[in-house]
């Protein structure tokens, strides 16, 4: 079975990503990021991903947390 996965957040902050990640994992939601950072110049984004069926209560959670 194939998840499908949402984006849900992004950030050009190293920190910010991780905090929102560890935030959902406290709460037992799956994440994973992409880093489209350039390595040379750290200019781009990092994108946080759950998936589909936690969509909104992930939104929720970040939103609590003054992140979106």
């Amino acid at each position: 079975m194939q998840s499908d996965w949402a984006l849900i957040f992004t950030s050009n902050q190293a920190h910010e990503i991780a905090f929102a990640n560890a935030l959902l994992e406290e709460n037992n939601i799956k994440a994973f990021t992409v880093n489209k950072q350039d390595s040379s110049y750290i200019f781009g984004e990092i994108e946080l991903y759950v998936e589909d069926a936690f969509k909104y209560q992930a939104q929720l959670i970040l939103t609590q947390n003054d992140l979106l």
